[in-house]
């Protein structure tokens, strides 16, 4: 059997087995009705709150006294509402405007403010006093979301030492490799749970939007669009990179008690992206180091790019990085991955997985 054929049997098999449990569906759901929950739970929950706004001139204070949730604070000049809005004493500032179509126009600091936006009748322009491509909630948001979604599907890669774990224990693994070549079996595996993560995260994908809209959230959505395109091969190369050292940490164990053991580096490695930009993503020193950094990389690169903050030659330089260092690992996890496979009993070091490998069914 060739080696792509067998690489292939051994995905189909990996792809029915997780096809057939319930916890997959189960998981798969609950991410859905998560996604579907986090668009317009906010919308429901701070649907009374009110914003307090400067007003200046007749019609603007006719136009906020008649929408909703909107708490007016009239002025007596354009000077004193554009202090308070400087001052952050109030939201924003809607003043008499009679060159605009609707009468007035709302002056705000950084950003539009589509809270107050939509509580009046029909959105009047907006002047900003200190523009900002992307706020600094806007940033958290799109940081917090981007290294949620990769924590969250790079510790359901851990499901490949798992399955390395239970083959081993059954001995069906002595059986396998005697019909496919052992690192078919790898390639295989690794195969298989990447499409299947990947497929889900293209179900997110094209259900956020219409999370978005019933959450009444297009403008985030039109914010963090772009930066989704540089998202996806960093996040395949990432989660790869991960999968094939799972797999490894499942071939040095025989049992799956001892899979802690060899997995805890590993942990570390997939909690160093999600803490790292939730706690750092202000702090551009440190976002442009986890930039280069491969495990990290995934999504400290493309919150810089979202944040208007990276230089258009980075990205490329650090997939690049990432590229390198996947397929060095992948190199260096299917020699070890095929030295430890068929050694049972104790906790398999890496200098004997290393040397088994020249001779892996001795």
């Amino acid at each position: 059997m060739s080696f792509w054929n067998a690489t292939r049997l051994v995905a189909q098999r990996e792809l029915r087995m997780q096809m057939q449990g319930k916890g997959f569906w189960i998981t798969f759901g609950v991410f859905i009705v998560g996604l579907f929950l986090a668009a317009i739970l906010p919308g429901v929950l701070g649907g009374d709150s009110t914003s307090t706004v400067a007003t200046f001139g007749s019609r603007a204070t006719e136009v906020v006294a008649a929408a909703d949730n909107l708490e007016a604070r009239v002025v007596t000049d354009l000077e004193q509402a554009q202090a308070l809005v400087r001052d952050g004493e109030v939201d924003a500032a809607v003043v008499d405007d009679p060159t605009a179509t609707t009468g007035v126009r709302v002056i705000a600091m950084t950003q539009e403010p589509y809270r107050i936006l939509a509580s009046l009748a029909a959105p009047p322009p907006v002047q900003l006093l200190a523009p900002d491509a992307v706020s600094d909630q806007v940033v958290f948001m799109a940081a917090f979301a981007f290294a949620l979604v990769f924590f969250i599907f790079s510790v359901s890669a851990a499901g490949i030492a798992q399955s390395v774990v239970v083959e081993k224990q059954t001995r069906i693994v002595e059986i396998v490799v005697a019909a496919v070549p052992v690192r078919a079996l790898l390639t295989g595996k690794i195969l298989a749970y990447s499409l299947v993560v990947f497929a889900q995260v293209a179900v997110l994908a094209l259900l956020t939007p219409i999370a978005l809209r019933l959450g009444d959230m297009q403008a985030l959505l039109t914010l963090i669009g772009p930066s989704l395109g540089w998202f996806v091969p960093f996040f395949i190369l990432g989660y790869i990179l991960l999968g094939s050292m799972w797999a490894v940490a499942g071939a040095l164990v025989s049992r799956m008690e001892d899979l802690g053991s060899t997995s805890s580096l590993l942990m570390m490695l997939v909690m160093i992206p999600y803490f790292g930009v939730t706690f750092f993503q202000d702090n551009d020193r440190a976002m442009a180091i986890m930039s280069y950094i491969p495990f990290s990389s995934a999504v400290a690169m493309p919150v810089r790019m979202f944040a208007g903050e990276s230089q258009l030659w980075e990205p490329f330089v650090s997939l690049a990085i990432l590229a390198a260092t996947l397929v060095l690992t992948v190199l260096v996890a299917s020699r070890l991955y095929t030295g430890a496979l068929l050694q049972t009993g104790a906790r398999v070091r890496l200098r004997a997985a290393w040397a088994g490998a020249e001779n892996p069914l001795g």
